[in-house]
């Protein structure tokens, strides 16, 4: 069972081998640069790494003996702390908004 986060799973942001800060990201093939192709990368990441959760959870429900229960759970959890993350950018990006146009002209 491989516990260890490889960077194809791990959201753009948190990847070890990033250059220049973001600058430029590789998204879906086309080359995205800035913030938003970060974001976006990273939101793929988190997509597909739920997507994954929920296949092995269903070959466990239909009792594939290739498929562990622990290996489950640990995409499961993978999952749930990627979802968590981009809550919390969410919550972030929104709060600055609102501090942004509350600002006084």
């Amino acid at each position: 069972m491989n516990l260890k986060l490889t960077p194809n799973i791990m959201p753009l942001a948190v990847r070890p081998n990033l250059t220049a800060g973001l600058a430029k990201a590789q998204v879906g093939g086309a080359e995205s640069s800035g913030f938003a192709g970060a974001l976006k990368g990273a939101l793929n990441s988190v997509s597909a790494t739920q997507n994954e959760s929920a296949r092995l959870q269903r070959e466990v429900q239909l009792e594939n003996p290739k498929v562990s229960l622990e290996e489950t759970m640990v995409a499961i959890q993978k999952a749930q702390i990627g979802f968590q993350a981009t809550l919390h950018v969410r919550n972030r990006m929104v709060q600055a908004y609102t501090d942004i146009m509350n600002m006084q002209v």
